[in-house]
């Protein structure tokens, strides 16, 4: 009999009693613990921190009978029994006293668990204090503190500066009493999604150490591919294991490539049907904001290096897209360069079909406001179709259908219809949504491509001009700087593949293209 799928269990003795699935991540639970006393773990939704979490608890209790047949079950000291504080920002966090009552309530649930009262009020930074140090001399034993998504309070209300700086402040006196009782702490580990610096939220708790991006724990969370090949192989015998990791595949921590958990078991749960599990989930509306607060230009997203900033935080009063939408999920790390004069550079990528196209589709239909899902369906269709089949003019006239149906209203107030970026930024999340390969500003050795495009056997490049007049000068700029001949090169191509190059022309008064010029290039 198999067992059974554990869809949103985050307790570990809930599963491992009652016959599911459990991925053995011990090994990296009994490092973490003999290597680290603070620790921290950043990771995007639903990757596994709860369960990593809740794993550490009961390892820390002392709960011998649920590890066995597990990595830790004979190489560790069962007979020591920790007092565990665990804390989650579960529920509403929408305003202080939201706060307040949470704090309150997770602190008179560990009382009544030890057995003691604590003298301060029980929503004051001070109460979390005195409960820990209770706890070590009741029990004798030091305390395990563990935080699961310490930065719950923060993220609820990230729209509005102000509300998150008052949560920022509250949530900063509580985990900053760690370090006044350090002398009765074992161990502590936090999880979150994101990482805001230590100075904003943990100031005091120098020795907190962030493991997110260390190699050696970069399956600390998720599945790898032996994972499905092993574990879930009954599971998915049948299945198209392909397409399975084109779809959901692609994670990356500095380790192997992996799927997000949530993804797989809802994969097959659903009769291996493919959809976007994990990102409808939760809707980005802040991305959303950020993006028109910011005039982002999209395109950078499919070739986007960036720095230590990726792994060093943000904070609320300095917030980055590209950091955002990294540390949420949407990208992920491609590729890691050592720079000559030290440091680090990151390059990213979007991980798999499923962000590609949800997040895409996401912002179609709420930044560029074009509502109409079977609009929107058709209007993709074409645009696969008329690129996998070489039809430049069926290209050409739905780029024209897709313009013409922008409501009038995304203009007004701005002159948004003046810049390329704009124009660019529409027909880029048109063609990611599609999922195919793109490239934007892909660099050559005489400037920068607008956008590549790999469909099938066919290569297409692309250069936007904002004109008044049509003047034909986007094609001829293609020709002129020579882009096309980096994709001239063998090694970069399919050895049967088309190479297209197309000059696109955008009226500021029409708002849409007046002029649009393409030659096919073969070998």
């Amino acid at each position: 009999m198999l067992k059974k799928l554990p869809i949103g269990i985050q307790t570990f003795s809930h599963i491992r009693e009652d016959n599911y699935i459990y991925v053995d991540k011990t090994e990296d639970a009994l490092e973490v613990i003999e290597n680290y006393k603070y620790a921290f773990l950043s990771r995007p939704r639903r990757f596994g921190k709860s369960l990593f979490l809740d794993t550490l608890r009961n390892i820390f209790e002392g709960k011998r009978e649920l590890f066995k047949g597990l990595y830790i079950y004979d190489k560790w000291d069962w007979s020591i029994k920790y007092p565990v504080i665990k804390i989650s920002w579960d529920g509403r966090n929408r305003s202080i006293e939201d706060l307040k009552l949470n704090t309150e309530k997770f602190i008179r649930d560990n009382q009544e668990k030890f057995g003691i009262k604590c003298e301060a009020p029980l929503s004051h930074p001070t109460c979390f204090a005195e409960l820990i140090e209770k706890a070590c001399k009741k029990y004798n034993q030091k305390v395990v503190v563990l935080i699961d998504e310490y930065d719950k309070p923060i993220l609820d209300v990230i729209e509005d500066k102000e509300q998150a700086k008052e949560h920022r402040e509250y949530i900063k006196g509580l985990y900053s009493t760690l370090k006044g009782v350090d002398e009765y702490i074992r161990f502590a580990f936090l999880t979150g999604v994101s990482k805001f610096s230590k100075a904003s939220i943990f100031s005091g708790l120098n020795n907190l150490e962030d493991i997110s991006l260390t190699p050696k724990f970069g399956n600390i969370c998720g599945y790898t591919q032996n994972d499905l090949e092993t574990t879930f192989k009954e599971y998915l015998q049948d299945a198209n294991m392909q397409k399975i990791k084109e779809w959901y595949n692609g994670y990356n921590f500095l380790k192997d490539e992996l799927y997000n958990p949530f993804d797989i078991l809802q994969f097959i749960r659903n009769d291996k049907v493919f959809k976007n599990y994990w990102f409808k989930s939760a809707t980005p509306t802040f991305l959303i904001k950020l993006i028109e607060k910011n005039n982002y230009f999209l395109p950078k997203l499919s070739n986007l290096v960036v720095g230590e900033e990726l792994v060093d935080s943000f904070d609320i009063e300095n917030i980055s897209l590209e950091v955002i939408l990294y540390q949420s999920g949407y990208l992920t790390i491609e590729s890691v360069k050592e720079k000559r004069r030290g440091g680090f550079e990151y390059k990213l990528k979007i991980p798999n079909k499923e962000v590609k196209i949800s997040l895409n589709d996401y912002i179609i239909d709420h930044l560029i406001n074009q509502r109409d899902l079977s609009d929107r369906a058709k209007l993709q269709d074409d645009l696969y179709d008329a690129l996998a089949n070489g039809d430049l003019n069926f290209f050409k006239n739905t780029l024209i259908s897709i313009f013409a149906g922008i409501p009038y209203n995304n203009y007004s107030n701005n002159n948004i219809q003046n810049y390329e970026g704009f124009y660019a930024t529409v027909v880029y999340v048109y063609l990611q949504s599609l999922g195919i390969k793109i490239i934007g500003e892909d660099v050559t050795n005489r400037g920068r491509i607008d956008l590549t495009i790999f469909i099938e056997d066919k290569i297409y490049i692309i250069e936007f001009k904002v004109v008044d007049n049509a003047q034909n000068s986007a094609l001829a700029q293609i020709k002129e700087k020579n882009y096309h001949q980096k994709y001239l090169n063998p090694e970069l191509r399919t050895p049967n593949s088309e190479l297209y190059l197309i000059g696109i022309e955008f009226s500021k008064e029409e708002k849409n293209i007046v002029g649009f010029e393409w030659e096919s290039i073969n070998n």
